[in-house]
């Protein structure tokens, strides 16, 4: 049966899943990207942006999976660029180029819909207002017989969270602290909104934890 996911997220020890005053020269905000020291050298990260081979072992096959069986995406505003408002007639296609990694549907919540976007490799960006849960069943069936990935960023995650959307969520904590950002889990409930550790592994770069939510 197909899953609502979210995979190799990854927050700092201190819970924050980017840090703060995101830009176009800080995507993931001041310091954040030292959260993902741990998916950089991998194989995975590297074939994807064309680097080199990459490392192998427990890491890189937590970036695999997070790609296995993806048939659409829901992400944030922010995490397509950085800008705030109505759209300016900037010409931006996002963070990753001509042809984005995902393959497949994006449906970009934003307060201000606009026509999408066809990218090379089979992505297209649809940008969305309506509810959530709206946009989940346009995702769900532009997914068919795959799982459908909540990408992020933090606040979309927890929006997911909150109205019990999400069966299977993929954490990585990193082994750093930013002190201000974007949290994941604070406020949150986790055991209330039915969720609870199912798998959990510990590398040298990170602790990767997996929660489902039971029922």
């Amino acid at each position: 049966m197909p899953k609502v996911r979210v995979n190799a997220f990854a927050i700092s020890l201190d819970g924050y899943g980017a840090g703060p005053d995101q830009s176009l020269a800080n995507p993931l905000g001041r310091n954040g990207e030292s959260l993902h020291q741990w998916f950089f050298p991998t194989r995975t990260f590297q074939r994807m942006y064309g680097k080199g081979e990459g490392t192998t072992g427990a890491d890189d096959r937590w970036a695999a999976a997070s790609l296995d069986n993806l048939g659409a995406w829901i992400m944030g505003r922010h995490m397509f660029g950085p800008q705030r408002g109505p759209w300016p007639d900037d010409g931006w296609r996002g963070w990753w180029g001509e042809e984005p990694p995902y393959h497949c549907p994006v449906f970009v919540l934003t307060h201000h819909p606009r026509p999408p976007i066809e990218m090379k490799g089979g992505t297209v960006f649809h940008f969305v207002s309506d509810p959530i849960e709206e946009v989940l069943f346009r995702a769900k069936e532009a997914a068919g017989a795959r799982d459908v990935r909540i990408g992020g960023g933090a606040a979309t995650i927890r929006e997911y969270l909150q109205a019990g959307l999400i069966d299977e969520m993929h954490i990585v904590a990193s082994p750093v602290v930013l002190g201000a950002g974007e949290s994941l889990f604070g406020g949150l409930d986790l055991p209330r909104l039915g969720y609870a550790v199912t798998q959990h592994e510990p590398t040298q770069a990170a602790m990767h934890v997996v929660f489902s939510r039971s029922g």
